[in-house]
């Protein structure tokens, strides 16, 4: 199951999110919209998603992710083949409304929730880990394939071959791999015993702890600054000087980087706490950021910046998964995560879009790198914070 949701996620993320820098640029070129206009899109589509988040966890935590994100799946490839035939800038809206809706019931956080109710939220840690392997391979399989695709088939093409590869592969996998027959069962409790929480329930518990609301500002710093950054990436490494093809080699390292990231703390911290090793890793974030800013544009240095940064941001969607069972429950997760998230997306949602006025004001990437270096700065500080009130807490 694990290897056949790892591929789910390559080709999900792969078409569903980095695939928008590349096809919003060519969008631009050839329809003249402006580059608020199409990223406000992204922006309510991710907040959308936001929404969604709540009860798309619950509902897995019933045992219904196989309909999820099966269904999920052949809906994204409708949408995305419709997405090809549009020239009306309120139906292309409309349309990536509805995907960023499925965006929650076809990634990370889906694919979190259906995994921990396979073999348990206490020991998930090796199966989320081993999914991250696969999906880092999402942006070094798909930015150069989504390139070639525009340049072969222009920008409406590429978006039909996305959606089949939701509607062929993705859901087909999901349908076949994800069994709810072989869910890991649930504890038999007592007579005298709590009940085991859940839905509202659980995430109302969850609200009245102090390491709930730290982890929620670093998920909304992290947001905001990966959002940000990782949608307007192309367009700020061509603005810095590299050529088109440059930017492609840079963006394609990202992704090996992250699966780097990820195997070396399997090897050397598999048994290390989640606090200590997102309390290490949140320290480099700023520093990726500020090598953006003042690196020169060289192909081989922005690209060994990229690989700081894709290790990073590899290692912090392991923290992200597992954030929950081990510094908080580990009943409930994909409720309490849900709702841990949500507010994430939104903020995810409004900074390609914030970025994009910023860039539109200033002229230039300047304004955003600075905003974005503060949001990194913010993250730091919120997970040290609940890295600590968790410890206290244990």
């Amino acid at each position: 199951m694990i290897s056949a949701l790892g591929v789910v996620q390559i080709c999900a993320f792969g078409s569903l999110f980095y695939s928008f820098p590349l096809i919003a640029e060519a969008m631009r070129t050839d329809l003249g919209w402006s580059k608020p206009e199409i990223y406000g899109a992204a922006t309510l589509g991710l907040a959308l998603a936001g929404f969604a988040s709540y009860p798309v966890g619950a509902a897995i935590d019933r045992g219904l992710g196989r309909y999820v994100m099966s269904l999920a799946s052949v809906a994204a490839g409708l949408l995305l083949i419709a997405w090809s035939q549009l020239d009306d800038i309120v139906l292309f809206y409309i349309v990536f409304a509805a995907i960023g809706c499925l965006q929650a019931a076809t990634l990370y956080e889906a694919a979190f929730a259906v995994v921990a109710r396979r073999v348990g939220a206490g020991n998930a840690r090796d199966a989320i880990t081993m999914l991250t392997l696969w999906g880092g391979f999402a942006s070094t399989v798909f930015i150069p394939l989504i390139q070639l695709l525009i340049e072969w088939y222009g920008w409406r093409g590429a978006l039909v071959w996305l959606g089949l590869i939701n509607i062929v592969i993705c859901a087909g996998l999901n349908y076949l791999f994800i069994d709810p027959k072989r869910d890991h069962p649930v504890p038999v409790r007592e007579a005298h015993e709590d009940r085991p929480l859940a839905g509202r329930r659980a995430v109302s518990w969850a609200f009245r702890q102090p390491v709930f609301w730290a982890l929620m500002i670093t998920m909304l710093a992290y947001a905001a600054a990966f959002s940000a950054l990782i949608f307007h990436l192309y367009p700020l490494l061509l603005e810095r000087g590299l050529s088109a093809a440059g930017v492609v080699a840079v963006l394609a390292v990202i992704g090996p980087s992250q699966v780097a990231g990820r195997v070396l703390i399997w090897v050397i911290a598999k048994r290390a706490s989640v606090r200590s090793v997102g309390s290490v890793i949140v320290a480099v974030f700023p520093l990726a950021v500020i090598g953006f800013a003042l690196a020169p544009p060289d192909v081989l240095v922005m690209g060994g910046i990229a690989a700081l940064y894709g290790a990073a941001n590899g290692v912090m969607t392991i923290v992200r998964g597992l954030a929950v069972p081990e510094m908080l429950s580990r009943e409930a997760y994909g409720a309490i995560n849900g709702a841990l998230l949500a507010p994430s997306h939104m903020v995810q949602a409004a900074a390609p879009l914030v970025a994009a006025w910023l860039w539109a004001a200033s002229g230039s990437y300047d304004a955003v790198l600075i905003v974005i270096l503060a949001g990194a700065l913010v993250m730091a500080a919120a997970f040290w914070t609940a890295a600590m009130l968790s410890r206290l807490a244990a």
